[in-house]
């Protein structure tokens, strides 16, 4: 059995990285750690689907990078969302609000009557 933590829902990554990075620029291993946090250990971000999600975002526009110093005196490569980064997440918050409002409604609901239905 595979660890519940490591599980996100299909076409969540980006959208909680552009979170992430939207309270301000991290860098990779800082975004994961953050995420964990944030979801109270119910999502741990494995760096083999963080690293390539960021390229993603790059390409498309979504982040910007730098390269910094860290906390601890390191140079990393710092992400920070841009302007279409913002309007992703934005959209992204949206469907994410109007789906899972839907499916509370079929989780919540105790019977349903089929039209039809004997």
């Amino acid at each position: 059995m595979t660890d519940p933590r490591s599980e996100l829902l299909q076409g969540t990554l980006e959208m909680l990285v552009l979170k992430t990075i939207a309270l301000e620029p991290m860098h990779g291993w800082g975004i994961a750690q953050r995420i964990q946090q944030m979801s109270k250990d119910v999502f741990l971000v494995t760096q083999g689907s963080l690293y390539p999600a960021l390229v993603r975002m790059k390409r498309r526009g979504l982040v910007k990078t730098s390269w910094r110093v860290t906390e601890n005196n390191r140079r990393a490569r710092y992400y920070e969302i841009t302007s279409s980064g913002e309007r992703e997440l934005f959209a992204e918050r949206e469907n994410w609000n109007r789906a899972s409002s839907a499916i509370n409604w079929i989780m919540d609901t105790r019977h349903i009557a089929i039209a039809g239905a004997s």
